[in-house]
């Protein structure tokens, strides 16, 4: 399919792919540039949806690697949250299958929204290391959740982990922003297999826009580190109320 694209398509299609990659790494959201992207480019929705997968994940991937890189992220020491990630996405993903994700488009905007108003009212939020909140099982079992809405819906799933880190372990928003890639890189796996499996992976589309997604998320996560919750808090803030519109407006 790419070799009947243009070169314009193709270079808009590697300029969103990093732009996103970035936006993903220092806050989520990204998918709000890469779906359009991918449906323009002439995908059908459901090759979007699955591309957009394939892609993200190389992404996520990227972030992640630079965390655990620069000491930020010990993946051993999460062990039990990205478990209940596995279970809760692969549930989500297979509750698709009969359910009608419907009912979640018409809350998740409102939710978003208070989020960004929560974030915008907490300027200390996630500046320095707390007291954990909850216990470990608490704490996995609200990624056991989070991993199902993402396979089943997934607006905003990064953005969730990372409050969670927050308001549940007492991370800062920078350490909270590291772990919750490597959370949603675990969610984006199990989305990914069932759509390889369903057969609606635009291949060389996807690795195209990995292209872009690797380069962007990695700069994302160098500053996640060099600048912290002075960056991280006003992304956030935007791709909630941005999410929340395009949710709202589909």
């Amino acid at each position: 399919m790419l070799a009947e694209m243009g070169f314009d398509v193709i270079a808009m299609l590697l300029a969103v792919g990093a732009v996103a990659g970035f936006v993903d790494a220092v806050a989520g959201g990204g998918g709000l540039l890469t779906m359009p992207a991918l449906l323009f480019a002439g995908l059908s929705p459901a090759q979007a949806v699955a591309t957009n997968k394939l892609q993200g994940s190389f992404g996520t991937f990227s972030a992640v690697r630079y965390f655990i890189k620069r000491g930020e992220l010990v993946p051993r020491e999460n062990i039990p949250a990205i478990t209940g990630v596995f279970v809760g996405a692969c549930g989500g993903a297979l509750a698709i299958q009969s359910l009608d994700p419907t009912f979640l488009a018409e809350w998740m905007p409102w939710a978003l929204i208070v989020i960004a108003i929560y974030v915008l009212l907490s300027p200390d939020l996630g500046s320095y290391q707390r007291g954990a909140r909850a216990s470990m099982l608490g704490f996995v079992a609200s990624a056991l959740m989070i991993g199902a809405y993402d396979g089943f819906f997934g607006p905003g799933t990064g953005t969730f982990f990372a409050l969670a880190y927050v308001l549940l372990c007492g991370y800062t928003l920078s350490k909270a922003t590291a772990h919750a890639k490597l959370l949603n890189f675990t969610s984006n796996i199990v989305s990914l297999a069932i759509f390889i499996f369903g057969g609606e992976v635009v291949w060389s589309v996807g690795l195209l826009m990995a292209v872009g997604q690797w380069t962007g998320a990695r700069l994302g996560a160098g500053m996640v580190i060099s600048r912290g919750a002075q960056l991280i808090r006003p992304i956030t803030i935007t791709m909630c109320i941005a999410m929340s519109v395009a949710l709202i407006l589909r």
